[in-house]
């Protein structure tokens, strides 16, 4: 690789940023492997050279399925992110991104933020107007503190899920999710909207989806799907302030399309 900006090799850049590297390899057959057998475990070693025992190394790691990766994000305490504003919001940090909480703040939300393991009860002693279910890593089931949560919060609060916070708010209402063979990745991701057949640009980056079969049962009603997959991308309770989206609304990077869910969360809290 080279470009006529660059002011030294890409080998010296990924030194310098202690970042490994992979080269002798056919990554268009490693591609059309994975194309077929979807994601799956890998290993990379710079010690250790022997193929079986790295193969067996791969095979033990964990992996995501169950896995709880939001205790390895979440924050330790909870904070205020800004004092002023008309509404109370309560977020549950999974992994929250910081332009989640500056769209709050922007629609006068007064934004605390609280630990993923924060319970129902010390949740309503803020007496907050609503609620947001943050982004996070990982497998959502591997989260069922949250989940439990949530579900004692429905009926009590206007909630808005992003991302795991969806799957979190499928699975309060009984739903179930389900690992995808490739994940959603990206800023050009398609959003189906069911109701007005509007199709926004979206950012996602999630590996799990809730499965659309579990919801028929619930409350829930899907609200928009991929029209690559026919994945679930939102859902929205029939008569609650209550809805949540896959993708990443509050862009950065990524597209603007869909910053009106903020404002729709915003209006929930006006008529609470």
């Amino acid at each position: 690789m080279s470009n006529w900006r660059a002011e030294k090799s890409l080998g010296d850049f990924l030194k310098e940023h202690v970042i490994i590297g992979l080269e002798g390899i056919d990554t268009r057959a490693l591609t059309k492997h994975i194309r077929i057998a979807g994601t799956m475990k890998a290993i990379i070693s710079t010690e250790n050279f022997e193929r079986e025992n790295l193969i067996k190394k791969a095979e033990r790691s964990p992996g995501l399925v169950g896995q709880d990766l939001v205790k390895e994000v979440t924050s330790e305490k909870h904070y205020n992110w800004n004092k002023k504003g008309k509404h109370r919001v309560i977020v549950i940090d999974c992994g929250v991104k910081y332009n989640i909480l500056r769209e709050l703040a922007a629609r006068e939300c007064r934004v605390k933020v609280v630990p993923a393991r924060t319970t129902a009860g010390e949740i309503l002693k803020f007496k907050p107007d609503g609620l947001l279910i943050s982004n996070g890593p990982g497998d959502p089931e591997g989260v069922p503190y949250v989940v439990e949560t949530v579900k004692q919060l429905l009926g009590k609060l206007p909630i808005f899920g992003i991302c795991l916070g969806h799957q979190i708010l499928g699975l309060s209402f009984g739903g179930k999710t389900y690992k995808l063979k490739f994940g959603h990745r990206a800023q050009n991701q398609p959003a189906l909207d069911l109701n007005s057949s509007s199709c926004y640009i979206t950012t996602q980056n999630n590996g799990y989806a809730i499965d659309l079969e579990s919801l028929k049962k619930t409350p829930l009603e899907p609200w928009f799907i991929n029209p690559n997959d026919k994945t679930t991308e939102g859902v929205k309770h029939k008569t609650k302030p209550v809805f949540a989206v896959q993708w990443h609304p509050e862009a950065s990077p990524g597209p603007y399309d869909t910053e009106f869910l903020f404002d729709k969360f915003a209006k929930t809290l006006e008529i609470k």
